[in-house]
């Protein structure tokens, strides 16, 4: 178990430093990326048995990612480590596939065993979130997300880019669509929430904690 491969996805340098520490002296940590869109690249080149992953993080947000990363690569096991003790996101972070869920508050000889743990095939909540958020996110796994279902995924990633500051051209850019359908889905998303404003779409992902305040 020692040589099982390990992917982290970290976007603050100091972090990321110390658990590339940890890690390696535990696991063969094959790399480290620090935004969502270069986590889903550097799976498909390496190949990791887990990834450790935070959730916020820049061009793509870590759940998203895992999404994503579940439906080409199921077997791989993924492990949150975060600093949101939220019921809904720590269900959400199930639902997307993740095995573990960790605060960051959590010691380095907990992530190993998370790690360890997820590698069997089991599945790792941390102590230090409450009993009740145990049995919520345990039980959330399957069952659908109403606050998050007014938005499609496609629209959660163009709401993250314009809740980032990037312009639509950019936005077309990194999805690989035109800025015509970037835009279509800005206001299919403006109308679906209600919402008039650019603004107020801003403080609609920071609600879906896609970005920071």
């Amino acid at each position: 178990m020692a040589w099982a491969t390990v992917l982290l996805a970290e976007d603050h340098a100091i972090v990321a430093e110390g658990l590339e520490a940890l890690l390696r002296d535990r696991f063969k940590l094959v790399g480290t990326v620090h935004d969502g869109r270069a986590l889903l690249e550097a799976v498909s080149q390496l190949n990791p048995d887990v990834i450790v992953t935070d959730i916020s993080m820049p061009a793509l947000n870590g759940l998203d990612a895992v999404r994503q990363i579940k439906r080409e690569r199921p077997d791989v096991k993924v492990v949150i480590l975060t600093v949101h003790a939220d019921v809904e996101m720590a269900a959400e972070a199930f639902r997307a596939g993740a095995a573990a869920y960790l605060l960051k508050l959590s010691s380095g000889e907990e992530l190993v065993m998370a790690i360890e743990e997820v590698l069997r095939g089991g599945a790792y909540l941390s102590p230090r979130i409450s009993r009740d958020l145990r049995a919520v996110t345990m039980q959330a796994r399957g069952r659908p997300n109403a606050w998050r279902s007014k938005i499609t995924p496609r629209q959660r990633e163009v709401l993250q880019l314009i809740a980032e500051g990037r312009t639509m051209k950019e936005i077309a850019g990194i999805l690989g669509i035109s800025t015509r359908t970037a835009e279509t889905h800005k206001y299919a998303m403006m109308e679906a929430l209600g919402i008039k404003t650019t603004a107020e779409l801003i403080q609609y992902a920071v609600r879906l904690k896609l970005v920071s305040c």
